[in-house]
This record gives C-alpha cells, structure tokens and sequence, in this order.
C-alpha cells in the first residue's frame, strides 16, 4: 500500500522549459544588479562567500564574484552559491508577478486526489527547497505549499544516488515499500527503486525505450491504489 508520493518537478509536474526558459534568463539577466542592491545583507553576503570558496578564490571581488556566477549559470553548474542567489532572485519575481510556476494541468487534480485518499505529498528536486516551496507557492493553480508534507533537495543526496532514497525513506518515517517516486529520469527511478521504493516514469514526450519502469504520459493515469 502507497502511504506517501514524492515527486520531481521539471519534466514531472511542470515544463522543464519554464525553468529554463524563465527562471534561469530572470536570475541572470537580474542577478548582477540584485547582488550590488543588496551586497550588505547576510544571505547574500553568506551565498557571495560560498561561490568564493567554491572558485578556490577567497579574495575575489564583488565583480569578480558576479563574473564567476554568471558563468556557472551558462556552464549550468550545480553551485550552493549561485542556488541560493538564484532563489531570492525568484522570489522577487513571483512576489511582484513577473511569473507564476508552470504546472501541466494534470497535475493539481491528482494532488488533491491522494491527498483525499490519505497518501502524503512531497517534492524532491535538485533545485532549492526554498525555489521548490516559491514555484508551489506561486504557480498557476495558486499557492499550493499546505498540500505537501515536506520537500527534499541534494542535501540529502544526489537523485542518481540510491542512498539518497534511503536518506528520504528514513526522514519520511516509512518503509521503502510504501513510498512511490514520480520522475521523467529513468536514472532517477533506477536508484529509488533499487532502495525498494515503487517508481513510475511520466513522459511527457516519446516513450523511453530504454527504461524498465513503468511510463504514464500524465497524473491522471497514476493510481497508487492500486500498486
């Protein structure tokens, strides 16, 4: 029996092209101006220190600094630093409604399902629990965060990484047995299943021919009742 779904977000609940088609150009195009505007505040000081030390460049100056963060945005780098900036960015943009959080429209209707049906909600994304908490809390169905029992980010491991799993699993409570993981990354669902959770792969596109787990095209036709 199913007592707890977790789910990815790009490519699972919302485009993966509003990420990077609107939330990465935004922080960008941004991200110099809010870093100078706002180089006294301890976030930002904490997150501006962080990419000093992940450059190897504890001196770097505040433009050189900015310099480094746009490049590991168009390296697409994977940087605590650059996350957390991007984050404050975001929740500027959804506060002032330069934005909202894609959902496909599948989605909410299934949320509100399981949630009547006892089965509890989390999200697990390698984007921020803070910008996974900001697109929920200000997507196109509204603020959806009192839907969720929970949300899980790299801290606890990388997706690919099948201890990741377990690491979720022990902090959720519940055996591996009960949980199901949603995601459009079959290398994703390998590793959760292999920590005895339950998978399916939603493919929004073509089928992918080479993944063992079983694929559904929406939200609509997942039915953890009956796993």
């Amino acid at each position: 029996m199913i007592r707890a779904i977790v789910t990815d977000i790009e490519g699972t609940t919302s485009d993966i092209q509003f990420v990077h088609n609107v939330l990465f150009p935004y922080a960008r195009q941004h991200l110099a101006a809010f870093v100078r505007d706002n180089q006294t505040d301890e976030k930002v000081i904490a997150a501006l220190n962080a990419v000093r030390e992940e450059s190897a460049a504890p001196q770097a100056s505040l433009d050189e600094v900015i310099a480094t963060l746009i490049g590991y945005i168009d390296e697409d780098r994977k940087s605590p630093g650059l996350k957390a900036l991007q984050g404050m960015i975001w929740r500027a943009g959804y506060v002032e409604g330069q934005f909202t959080g894609h959902l496909y429209p599948d989605v909410l209707p299934a949320f509100e399902r399981w949630q009547q049906q006892g089965i509890a909600l989390y999200v697990y994304s390698s984007g921020s629990v803070p910008a996974q908490k900001l697109l929920f809390g200000y997507s196109d169905e509204g603020d959806l965060t009192s839907l969720f029992s929970g949300y899980f980010d790299t801290a606890v491991g990388a997706k690919r990484e099948t201890q990741s799993y377990h690491n979720i699993a022990e902090q959720i409570g519940l055996a591996p047995s009960s949980l199901l993981f949603l995601s459009d990354i079959h290398q994703e669902l390998d590793a959760a299943a292999e920590a005895g959770w339950h998978t399916m792969q939603l493919i929004r596109g073509e089928a992918d021919n080479v993944s063992r787990h079983h694929q559904v095209n929406d939200f609509s036709q997942i039915k953890p009742e009956s796993i």
